[in-house]
């Protein structure tokens, strides 16, 4: 392959795509370097997101460089998702900004591109953090300056940056000490180096690199600085959304956010802000927006709880309507968000009419419940959630259309098939309300997954592979079995006054662990009912109702 001296606007397009698919590629082993003991989907597909976000932007952009650049910046700045995709997008809005208005780039407009991509990482968080993606990101870009501009090529440039990056990835856990304590390389920085892998790979023809096995990381605290670049302490809510705003009012704004939590990144200009906070305050967090603009498509994740739905991500957490569902116009329809083929089917059953693909923390955006929303033959509409961290994004949806919309706040699978037993398609979408929610606050909900690292809870150590018991207020019960952790976490929320225990078996059930769990429930709970529903959900063995 002949080396590229300068990257063409059509060079640039395939650095873009190539970093998307080495993203995909690694998406898995990034994600396993974060250090939470539920299976987690943070950076590598937080990452892997906001690139997709940026292809598709370029599908629909000119030929020329500044065409191309501009479809990079306000791709990844409307595309970017939690705080590694937020500075993923400023580092490439750098980038983008510094050779927009070159015909090709040159090793001295990289040069200059990659000091833009330090300051825009940095720029992006408040208290910016060594050991992590803004290390590696400085690192790779002074190695890069060090060279001669005028007499390296591409490649060399291109060389260093990677050569000191590489570097500096390896001495994160040297300055970050929750990276020490687990035994991992910092998140971030590791999806960052591909970038730079992707860019040899066009100019070079240089292989990208394989995913690497990752080491589980060892027992460590929730409390210190984060491996995206800034302190994530004890704060339990992750808030995102865009904020439309003038740019003077933004300083003012992130003082307000810096009495109210941490973890912030506040990126964007020209009137569109993209804002990232950790927090115990949702409230306070949204309002201070709404004193200096509009927020819109809200994002609430519960730290404590967040998940990986990589099947979900694969499967395009698209809305859809299935053509096996009811079309005739009815006064009030519904949609519901959830995810497998059981669960999908009951759905339909109970007189959903759209489904829209999501749950834990690969939660829709606002436009694909909106999509569901008008393709429901309804003027009226109700939106199950179920879950709480989708709960924000729902309730936007009202403002956007218009039909009708109302929210019933279910936060698990078990309460949206409590609320659609209540829902008559007949009546008002007010009064649908009322009662769908009444029948889902009935219900207590659980669900059983599996450990993918040690960790420990109130109750002792847990260990990779051992099944944990939850419920809204956190770990109930954990056991090396499925059926040891299940019954505990009955044990746990079926009390003497509940009727009905409902299971919904996802990947991992057995038809033997089914049976054993009600057996368990036949002899330490015999006043109770028990229902089997087979819903197919990924990660979650058991889903639990009780009512």
């Amino acid at each position: 392959m002949t080396t590229v001296e300068r990257l063409s606007a059509d060079h640039l397009r395939l650095v873009v795509a190539t970093y998307r698919d080495a993203l995909r590629a690694h998406q898995d082993s990034i994600n396993r370097l974060n250090v939470y003991p539920v299976p987690d989907g943070d950076t590598g597909t937080n990452m892997a997101l906001t690139i997709e976000s940026v292809v598709s932007e370029l599908d629909a952009a000119g030929p020329s460089m500044a065409e191309v650049c501009r479809a990079i910046g306000h791709g990844s700045l409307m595309g970017a998702r939690g705080n590694s995709g937020v500075i993923l997008s400023q580092i490439l809005r750098g980038i983008a900004t510094t050779v927009r208005d070159t015909d090709a780039i040159g090793p001295a407009d990289l040069v200059t591109a990659l000091a833009a991509a330090t300051d825009g990482a940095y720029g992006a968080v408040m208290r910016p953090v060594e050991g992590t993606i803004l290390t590696v990101v400085r690192e790779a870009a002074e190695a890069a300056a060090a060279l001669d501009g005028e007499r390296a090529g591409l490649v060399d440039v291109l060389d260093a940056a990677r050569d000191a990056g590489r570097d500096a990835l390896a001495r994160t856990p040297d300055l970050l000490p929750v990276l020490a304590e687990a035994g991992v390389v910092d998140a971030g920085g590791a999806g960052f180096l591909l970038l730079l892998d992707a860019a040899l790979h066009v100019t070079a023809g240089r292989p990208l690199p394989e995913p690497e096995p990752v080491a589980t990381p060892a027992v460590v605290s929730h409390a210190g600085a984060g491996p995206d670049g800034d302190a994530v302490g004890d704060l339990r809510y992750e808030v995102m959304y865009f904020l439309e705003a003038p740019d003077e009012a933004i300083p003012a704004f992130k003082e307000v956010w810096a009495g109210i939590g941490d973890s912030i990144v506040v990126v964007g200009g020209d009137g569109v802000w993209n804002c990232h906070i950790h927090t115990d305050d949702i409230g306070a967090a949204i309002e201070a927006a709404l004193d200096c603009g509009r927020p819109r498509d809200i994002r609430v994740e519960d730290l404590a709880e967040q998940v990986e739905e990589e099947r979900w991500v694969r499967e395009g957490a698209a809305a859809s309507t299935d053509p096996g569902l009811p079309l005739e116009p009815v006064p009030t329809g519904v949609v519901a968000v959830g995810t497998g083929d059981g669960v999908k089917r009951i759905f339909r059953s109970l007189g959903v009419h759209a489904v829209v693909a999501g749950g834990q923390s690969m939660n829709p955006s606002t436009a694909q419940m909106l999509e569901a929303v008008e393709a429901t033959p309804a003027e009226q509409v109700v939106i199950l959630p179920n879950n709480k961290n989708i709960i924000p994004v729902a309730e936007q949806v009202d403002g956007l259309t218009a039909k009708t919309v109302r929210v019933v706040p279910t936060t698990g699978i078990a309460e949206g098939f409590a609320a659609l037993l209540a829902y008559d398609p007949q009546s008002t979408v007010d009064a649908n309300q009322a009662a769908m929610a009444e029948a889902a606050s009935a219900v207590v909900a659980g669900e059983v997954t599996q450990a993918v690292r040690d960790s420990t809870w109130d109750g002792g150590p847990i260990r990779q592979g051992d099944f944990i018991g939850l419920t809204r207020s956190g770990i109930r019960a954990a056991d090396a079995t499925l059926v040891g952790a299940t019954c505990a976490l009955l044990d746990a929320i079926v009390g003497d006054d509940h009727e009905l225990v409902t299971l919904i078996e996802g990947d991992g059930a057995t038809p033997a662990d089914t049976r054993a769990v009600r057996e368990w429930l036949a002899e330490k709970r015999p006043a109770v009912e028990v229902e089997v529903h087979r819903g197919g959900q990924p990660l979650y063995p058991y889903l639990v109702g009780v009512e």
